[in-house]
């Protein structure tokens, strides 16, 4: 019993992906991965400013 609801459960899950769900345009998705692309980036290099401000604060603690 439980194989035939996994079945139907799958026949569902496919039969709403093909023609009940909204895909992107291509212009969308590059316009979206732009935006993905360029947030990570300036997430990155937030994160190499801090890292590099705690590496001069402990070199100078240490130094003492």
């Amino acid at each position: 019993m439980k194989k035939l609801k996994l079945l139907t459960d799958l026949q569902e899950s496919y039969t709403e992906l093909r023609y009940k769900t909204s895909w992107p345009s291509r212009g969308q998705l590059v316009k979206s991965s732009c935006i993905v692309l360029i947030a990570s980036i300036i997430i990155a290099l937030i994160i190499l400013v801090f890292d590099q401000v705690i590496d001069l604060a402990m070199h100078f603690v240490y130094s003492i």
